[in-house]
Formats: structure tokens, C-alpha cells, sequence
């Protein structure tokens, strides 16, 4: 008698539920086109209504006794970096910062002098921060000078930079955001579906096993989101210009990282469709866990704009590790082995959830 072949098992399982997925309206819609309209919509934004504050930092070794040091420190318009956290040199030539400012006594008429450090990164930031550096030195004017005398001048020099872009930011919080809705809810959604129609209990009559059916499945579910992670970085690519910083190279570490990522999200979609009793909780459950990290993980803004009390732990998210490790080899042209932090806390996640996920799904 031939022995069964789980291998074939397994792939058929793959083929039925990859066919499904595609034919499925939900999946395409809030897999691949939903993202993409996000993507169309931020992408063509240029730049609206602006920002409330200009990014800038201080030069090394400014004198911060002077008056005019004084005015600009507590300028709510300006938002100085903290050089212990942030490579300011880096920060500049990525244009993450408008400028480096110094502040210079001087012998002659002009009692200080500005010199700005710029990029041609943040020249459309400069519009806004020369008129405030402007405005407090006309403020200090019409205090300590007279016969129409400037208290500073303004001097500037530009380095060479490379724009960030709101397309590098936004496109990998949407594969994050893709990824994570898709495989939470489909397969959560998906194996609760199979115990409550009996299409497992169905499959028990044949000699495939059950380890077999849920590789195919997940085999499928990998096969449909690493397609539409493809399509994404594509629509980004040639449509805004995302940045690919080592080109092919770093388009196969977005595939790679996005891979862990999905396994993570799957099994907290395993452990959703275990524990829960009926479809109606699905959701709850799958928001309860989805829901936070989008406001959180940095998927829509910077996590920056969050309180400093919340910081130590957002980087701990799944979310917060994939959308992290994307804008990194993504833009800054990390290499997977420089995202060991953010690797390591989703394979931490991994194996927590999947680890649970064992005691409590159900096949019946």
C-alpha cells in the first residue's frame, strides 16, 4: 500500500486557502488596496498646513550664557534636540533637523553673530525657522540697540543631505499596519471558522495530519501577505520615490523582516481563535491587541510625539520592533544584523505567543 504523502497534503492545503484568500473581496481590500489609498493619500500630500515647532540643536560647545542664547532656548517655536539621545550630525544630514544654531559674542559693532548649520535636506524648514531667529533678534533690537543697530547677524552654511521623506515614513508603518490586521484577523477568524463548520473535523477523516494542516494554511497566509508587501514597496517605490537605500539588497531585508513579523501577528491570531468562544469576540480580542499598537508603534506619526513617560516601553511592541527595523535598513541602510534589537524582541514575542498559543487552541 502507497504511504500517504503529507508534503502533497500540505501543499493542497496551501493551494485551496491561497485560492480562498484571492477570491476573497475582505482580504484583497484590507490586505493590498486599503494601504494603497493611504499610501495615494499621504503621498501627495506636500507639505499642508505645517508643523507647529522647527526641529533644531545647539552647536557643541555654545555659549549659553548670552541673552540671545536665553531668547531662543525658550522660543516655544524652537524644539532643541537632546544630543545624549540623538546623533545630531546624523539627525542634520538625514534633515530630521532644520539646523545646528551657535551663538557668537563678537568685537565689533554687531554684538552677536547666528551661524547656522543646515542640509540641503531641510530647506523648506528653513522658511520657517529664519523668520522666528528674525523675530527675537528684532525683539532684543528694539531692547538694547538704538540709531536702527542689529543686535546679531544671521550667518549660514549649507551641508550635503538626504531628504527624509514622508513616504519613507509612512510606507513601512503601512506594511506594519497591513500585515499585522491581516494576519491577526484572518487567521484567527479563518481556524475558528474551520471548527465551527466541521471542515476540521472533515479532514480528520483522511490521512492528513493536523501539523500538516496548519503549515498549509500558513503557508498560504505568508505566500498572500509577502505578495502584497511586494506590491506596496513597488507602489511606493515608483509612484513616491520610498527610499531603497541599498536598493534589491534592502528590498529582500523588508521581505525578510516583514516574514518574522507576519509569524509573530499569526500566532497571536492562532491564540485569538483559540480562546475565543464565539465569532462575535473575535474582534475585541483582535483589537484589544491590534488596536493600541496603531497609535502607538509609531505607524501613522512619530512615537516622539508621545509622552516621555510612555517611551522605554513602546519600543517592547511588536509593532514598534517591525515598523522600527523597516525604516531602518528601509532609509537608513541598516543591515539585518543592526536590527538585532528589534529582531530579538519580535522572536521574544514569537515565542511567548506561540508557546500559549499550544495550551489553548482547539481543533474542536
Amino acid at each position: 500500500m502507497q504511504q500517504y504523502s503529507q508534503l502533497r497534503a500540505m501543499l493542497a492545503v496551501t493551494k485551496a486557502s491561497l485560492t480562498a484568500t484571492f477570491r476573497s473581496p475582505q482580504s484583497i481590500f484590507f490586505s493590498l488596496f486599503f494601504p494603497i489609498v493611504l499610501i495615494w493619500i499621504f503621498g501627495s500630500l506636500s507639505g499642508g498646513g505645517g508643523i507647529p515647532t522647527v526641529d533644531v540643536a545647539w552647536e557643541k560647545g555654545v555659549d549659553s550664557s548670552t541673552v540671545l542664547y536665553q531668547q531662543l532656548e525658550h522660543n516655544p517655536a524652537l524644539k532643541f534636540a537632546d544630543p545624549k539621545k540623538k546623533d545630531i550630525e546624523d539627525e542634520l544630514v538625514k534633515g530630521r533637523i532644520t539646523a545646528v544654531i551657535d551663538v557668537k559674542q563678537t568685537p565689533g559693532a554687531v554684538p552677536y553673530v547666528i551661524n547656522l548649520r543646515t542640509s540641503s535636506a531641510s530647506q523648506r524648514e528653513m522658511g520657517q525657522l529664519l523668520p522666528v531667529l528674525k523675530y527675537e533678534i528684532d525683539s532684543l533690537d528694539r531692547m538694547f540697540t538704538t540709531d536702527r543697530k542689529t543686535i546679531a547677524n544671521i550667518n549660514t552654511v549649507k551641508v550635503p543631505g538626504r531628504k527624509y521623506k514622508m513616504i519613507d515614513f509612512f510606507l513601512p508603518g503601512m506594511i506594519g499596519f497591513s500585515l499585522i490586521g491581516s494576519a491577526v484577523f484572518g487567521v484567527a477568524f479563518l481556524f475558528f471558522s474551520l471548527r465551527e463548520t466541521l471542515v476540521l473535523k472533515r479532514m480528520y477523516a483522511t490521512p492528513i495530519s493536523k501539523g500538516s494542516i496548519i503549515l498549509g494554511e500558513s503557508f498560504s497566509k505568508v505566500l498572500f501577505q509577502l505578495l502584497t508587501v511586494v506590491v506596496l514597496i513597488a507602489f511606493g517605490y515608483f509612484m513616491y520615490h520610498f527610499t531603497l537605500a541599498n536598493g534589491i539588497f534592502t528590498f529582500f531585508d523588508m521581505l525578510l523582516l516583514s516574514c518574522l513579523g507576519l509569524l509573530v501577528f499569526m500566532g497571536f491570531g492562532f491564540l485569538i481563535s483559540g480562546i475565543s468562544r464565539n465569532q462575535n469576540v473575535i474582534p475585541i480580542y483582535a483589537n484589544l491587541f491590534m488596536f493600541p499598537q496603531y497609535f502607538l508603534s509609531g505607524t501613522f506619526f512619530p512615537k516622539s510625539a508621545l509622552p516621555e513617560g510612555l517611551q522605554p516601553f513602546l519600543k517592547f511592541l511588536p509593532l514598534t520592533a517591525l515598523n522600527d527595523s523597516l525604516r531602518n535598513v528601509a532609509f537608513e541602510g541598516s543591515s539585518l544584523w543592526s536590527c538585532w534589537p528589534q529582531i530579538l524582541i519580535m522572536v521574544v514575542w514569537g515565542a511567548a505567543v506561540y508557546l500559549v498559543t499550544a495550551k489553548f487552541f482547539r481543533w474542536e
